[in-house]
């Protein structure tokens, strides 16, 4: 910056500065003082008024934002290109802010360090970020606690911390936030930054989940599932995941899809196992394609329908879910739903057998053998079956036995 301040004469280059909106600057410390003796009248070099305070500072700043912010949310406009109107408003917006959060205004910092975290209308700089969080952090604000452990966790604009993320994760949660609660738990269960504690997690987890944080809910039901840090219970997995389900959550909806499917933890219910998988399955959850298309397969809980238990496998086996890709081989071999080709019937087992599936290297052995798709051998044949006998095929051993 190469000058000094017009208050104290001292460099501006090292200590924090305030641009006041006759666009001289200062050092904020300088500025701060004035305004703590009652100095409010004019700037020390134009005479141009002086702002009243950190909170008439901070709204002022705030309104000046909205002229860009409201030219982007229009489609009007974009960060990268405002008008020099809007750009100018904006820049004073960010003096202002940095004025009244350098005087202790806890939304002025968060507002910067949302700011720069994004690059809306300025430099993105995490480094800018998580200086103007840190500052809104130490004052007990939740959002930058939160945004700030975000960083640590990341080791964007600081040293990579899980300790630090824990850290500041812990403070918001200890302020009653669910997604901080939620994160910690999350900490708790890896051992990231704190000592690994099932029993911490599920305890964390139960404040998110209370207050309806639907990945908690989730999280918190997987803990019961699999009795870690509480008392194993299927039927309260089942309860936390129908909460989490409810909310959208796929993970928790193909969970319930299974409970009902093998009725753990509730009633076996094929059509609310399929209504959950489908849920999930629409969501574009591989696995839970997969078994819509099972019972569409074998008219559990729906309508017996070939084409619809194809085109679910379809969806799956493109997105290279091995089960979908054997299923629909069969399909193909069979002509079930789909026009018989033992060609793409072959192209399909292979794809899932190349990666080790057993069950697809159970069928491509059955095309080598009986020469659908390929070209009969032997050889070949017994090369497949011996691969999924090692996994302990039933078909594929017994079919070992006939070539000993």
């Amino acid at each position: 910056m190469g000058q000094e301040c017009s208050i104290c004469l001292v460099s501006l280059t090292n200590a924090p500065v305030s641009t006041l909106q006759c666009t001289h600057v200062f050092h904020a410390a300088c500025i701060a003082d004035l305004l703590k003796f009652g100095v409010k009248q004019t700037c020390p070099l134009c005479r141009s008024p002086l702002p009243s305070g950190p909170e008439q500072v901070n709204q002022q700043a705030t309104l000046r934002f909205m002229v860009a912010y409201l030219l982007v949310r229009r489609g009007e406009a974009s960060w990268s290109t405002l008008p020099t109107t809007a750009q100018r408003e904006l820049d004073a917006a960010v003096a202002g802010w940095r004025l009244a959060a350098e005087q202790g205004h806890v939304l002025a910092a968060q507002s910067l360090g949302d700011l720069y975290h994004e690059g809306n209308g300025v430099a993105k700089s995490f480094v800018e970020a998580a200086r103007w969080y840190k500052k809104a952090a130490n004052q007990g604000h939740v959002p930058a606690q939160i945004n700030l452990g975000l960083l640590f966790l990341n080791g964007r604009g600081v040293a990579k911390s899980e300790a630090e993320a824990s850290k500041w994760f812990r403070k918001a949660a200890d302020q009653g936030n669910a997604e901080a609660q939620h994160n910690l738990g999350i900490r708790y269960l890896s051992g990231s930054g704190v000592r690994q504690s099932d029993t911490e997690a599920a305890y964390w987890w139960k404040k998110a989940a209370e207050q309806g944080h639907a990945l908690a809910q989730y999280n918190y039901g997987v803990l019961f599932q699999d009795g870690r840090g509480l008392a194993h219970s299927r039927e309260t997995a089942a309860q936390w995941w129908t909460k989490a389900a409810d909310q959208g959550v796929v993970g928790a909806q193909c969970n319930l899809g299974n409970a009902f499917n093998l009725g753990l933890g509730v009633v076996q219910n094929s059509a609310e196992s399929v209504r959950w998988f489908r849920k999930a399955a629409e969501q574009g959850h591989v696995q839970a394609q997969t078994y819509t298309g099972h019972h569409f397969r074998d008219g559990r809980g729906v309508v017996q329908s070939d084409s619809e238990a194809a085109r679910w496998y379809r969806i799956a086996a493109d997105q290279g879910e091995m089960d979908a890709q054997t299923e629909l081989g069969k399909f193909y071999r069979d002509g079930r739903g789909v026009a018989q080709s033992d060609v793409e019937a072959v192209r399909l087992f292979k794809k899932a057998a190349d990666r080790g599936f057993a069950g697809a290297q159970y069928n491509m052995g059955v095309s080598f053998e009986k020469g659908r798709g390929v070209a009969q051998s032997d050889v070949e044949a017994k090369r497949w079956f011996k691969k999924a006998a090692a996994q302990g095929h039933a078909g594929a051993l017994l079919m070992m036995r006939s070539y000993t």
